[in-house]
């Protein structure tokens, strides 16, 4: 039977330390002191409420035991949402996301903002009314937009999460750190000492990892790192490039160069061509991700092999069982990189 006040239905549970009475979302807003409306909006994922607030809530919510209205039906729909979809690393995890979703018969849909508070609030506010079978977001999401899609019912899992996240939510990732050691240590064995790194923002977790893996490397090998050999910029080919003309600018430039990314590394080949220096025998490359597009390269690129289709297609079948409020094996993945040697990597031309 609903509450009087609110329309709500009751949990069909017992008020702590008072048997006879259920609770009501009436008791959760004055056990949090909020309005009953402000405590609907929580519970039914809405917007409007500010994040102390909601968090106020939520722990009522969880101390007193309120069950929340059963979801509606949701549909054969997943969102698989991105901040922007214009990099050919989007196109595989896109590939990986309509396979498995094929094969359990549900329709994909893509989402995609560019991070601006309007933006953001147009796609919560629309998933949370579609309301789709799971969501996969490679768009990092708030706290408070995470607790809404919670609240509504819409489970989700984070694809190559860019920040630490609280241990119960749902992640597929890759093996960051072996696959910077391993491309590091790879241009050590060919017996580079002079190994720049042109690495990610050193706030994305993807990119730290990959540096730390760099530095492990050098370290066992008894390298000191040049603090001139180390740049940060943005995973694209344009900041790649950049960084790239600074390292091969300075009086005594690197003989090799790890990039964070393919992007990147796209960049380093074309400041490489503008100096006037071959690949690899003036200068040796490494890229990571391997994206179709290396392989076909002058020279062939060597670079960290991330699986980024299955990659995708872990998060779909994790993502999927959890729409089927079953629960899964594991809630976070790592997947395994691996190194490709190929054209772009030789021994450091010789005195």
């Amino acid at each position: 039977m609903p509450h009087a006040e609110s329309g709500e239905p009751y949990a069909g549970r017992r008020r702590r330390g008072d048997p006879a009475k259920p609770v009501t979302i009436a008791y959760i807003a004055a056990s949090a002191g909020v309005s009953v409306p402000t405590v609907s909006k929580v519970i039914n994922g809405r917007s409007g409420v500010a994040p102390d607030t909601r968090a106020r809530v939520e722990a009522a919510v969880e101390q007193y035991g309120y069950r929340r209205p059963d979801p509606a039906v949701r549909t054969d729909i997943m969102e698989l949402v991105f901040r922007e979809l214009e990099s050919m690393w989007a196109l595989e995890i896109i590939r990986g996301v309509e396979r498995v979703a094929r094969e359990h018969h549900v329709g994909v849909l893509l989402s995609e903002f560019d991070g601006q508070p309007n933006a953001v609030r147009g796609w919560i506010n629309g998933t949370l009314t579609r309301r789709p079978h799971c969501v996969i977001t490679v768009a990092q999401l708030s706290e408070t937009e995470r607790a809404q899609l919670r609240a509504r019912g819409i489970p989700y899992v984070v694809f190559d999460p860019t920040y630490d996240l609280p241990d119960d939510i749902p992640f597929v990732g890759a093996t960051n750190w072996s696959g910077g050691r391993a491309a590091t240590r790879h241009l050590i064995e060919l017996g580079h000492r002079d190994i720049a790194l042109i690495s990610g923002p050193d706030h994305v977790l993807c990119s730290r990892a990959r540096h730390d893996g760099y530095r492990a490397a050098m370290d066992a090998a008894g390298i000191p790192v040049n603090p001139d050999f180390v740049l940060h910029a943005h995973l694209n080919r344009a900041d790649g490039h950049a960084a790239a003309c600074r390292l091969l600018g300075l009086p005594r430039r690197p003989t090799a160069i790890f990039a964070g990314n393919d992007l990147q590394a796209l960049g380093v080949y074309q400041a490489a061509h503008e100096t006037g220096l071959r690949i690899p025998q003036d200068l040796s490359v490494v890229g990571y991700d391997d994206l179709p597009i290396v392989a076909w390269l002058d020279p062939p690129m060597t670079t960290v092999h991330q699986p980024l289709t299955e990659m995708a297609a872990a998060a779909t079948e994790l993502a999927l069982t959890l729409g089927r409020r079953e629960r899964p094996a594991q809630t976070g993945i790592e997947l395994a990189t691996s190194l490709v040697v190929r054209g772009s990597t030789a021994p450091p031309p010789g005195p």
